[in-house]
């Protein structure tokens, strides 16, 4: 009895540290307000689904954060200048995008 209650502390313990890593990973967490954080957050998600629908494994190294005005900032890497024009472009077409700030850069030989 008292080893399965030790095996449910250890699993718990594990489920929740990633919970806990998964949480500090977020970069929205900033937000001092909540209806600008779900606000983002949708424009967020939006750009991100279209860049995973793109199927372009350099799309997935592209990490986008917006604000609550709508301003999108794209960061990380790609390997081709078509990868970044792209993820721009996304971007810049998603509803609720006022502007978006290209800091994406080109790696190659990855």
């Amino acid at each position: 009895m008292k080893t399965n209650f030790v095996i449910a502390c250890l699993v718990c313990g594990t489920l929740l540290g990633s919970v806990v890593a998964l949480a500090g990973d977020d970069s929205d967490t900033d937000r001092s307000h909540p209806k600008a954080f779900v606000k983002d957050s949708a424009i967020t998600t939006k750009i991100k689904t279209q860049l995973a629908a793109e199927h372009i494994t350099t799309l997935g190294r592209i990490h986008v954060d917006t604000d609550e005005n709508g301003v999108v900032w794209l960061s990380g890497h790609a390997r081709s200048q078509e990868a970044i024009d792209k993820a721009v472009s996304i971007a810049s077409g998603t509803d609720g995008v006022k502007s978006v700030h290209n800091n994406i850069k080109l790696k190659q030989g990855d």
